[in-house]
């Protein structure tokens, strides 16, 4: 098996070693990750300046590239650069934090398997959620061969993603998997004024979650209950019941 693996926290992070060092075991790795962080980029790709890709040691039997571009540019150049041929299998991941609910219009990391999906290939995006600071990644790196194996197992879809997120805790300590539909997350978000030497102003985005309560199905409840959450997404974003509706305005051009 031909699996290509990204993140958007960087290639130098836990959670992406982790990822690694588990799914050698099915099959041929190789990895095209950013060179340093980059969370919540969402789906931009780089066009206005250029790509500088860079080989970086990984250890036995990995490939790997750092580049310094977002998670979505990772995807691209892997698939229509590097590889000679395309992967069987992409994961993205694991983030060092959630992707949940609507947060998944903001994440590098799930857009990073969206556009595997566009190049039709099965795409997984996995994060953990934890309900303390320090992030247990064993759960889901042991997990995580697992759910790619039984994905492709049942001829999982070109077109659509899994977003998966597993609770930070040891394998043994997740109770279950369930099948959910993407919850809600809100935030009270306050840009904080500050100066810089010159005097001239800039902002800093900080902020808290606003507690909303889900939907027994939901990502969200799922994951806070200890279970892996396993939401499938695609790209495509039109809402066909509305399209019906539509047809009856009365619109004169």
């Amino acid at each position: 098996m031909k699996i290509l693996i990204t993140n958007d926290d960087g290639i130098n992070a836990i959670g992406i070693k982790k990822l690694a060092n588990s799914l050698k075991k099915l099959g041929n790795i190789t990895i095209v990750a950013p060179d340093r962080e980059r969370s919540a980029t969402g789906h931009a790709i780089t066009m206005h300046q250029p790509l500088r890709l860079e080989k970086v040691e990984y250890g036995d039997n990995i490939e790997a590239w750092s580049l310094n571009g977002t998670p979505s540019d990772c995807i691209k150049i892997a698939i229509e650069g590097i590889l000679n041929e395309k992967p069987d299998i992409i994961v993205s991941g694991i983030n060092n934090g959630p992707n949940l609910g609507t947060d998944v219009l903001y994440s590098g990391t799930v857009s990073a398997a969206i556009e595997g999906a566009i190049h039709n290939i099965p795409s997984i995006a996995l994060s953990v959620y934890g309900k303390k600071r320090q992030i247990n990644y064993e759960g889901a790196a042991v997990h995580s061969c697992n759910l790619i194996n039984v994905a492709l197992e049942n001829n999982m879809p070109n077109n659509i993603v899994l977003n998966v997120n597993i609770p930070s805790l040891n394998s043994n300590e997740i109770k279950g998997v369930k099948i959910t539909e993407l919850g809600i997350r809100k935030y009270k978000n306050q840009f904080e004024e500050r100066k810089d030497p010159m005097g001239k102003s800039y902002y800093w985005l900080s902020g808290s979650i606003i507690e909303i309560e889900n939907n027994d199905i939901s990502d969200v409840k799922c994951v806070e209950n200890d279970y892996i959450s396993i939401t499938p997404l695609h790209f495509d974003l039109t809402d066909y019941d509305y399209i019906k509706k539509m047809k009856n305005w009365n619109i004169n051009i």
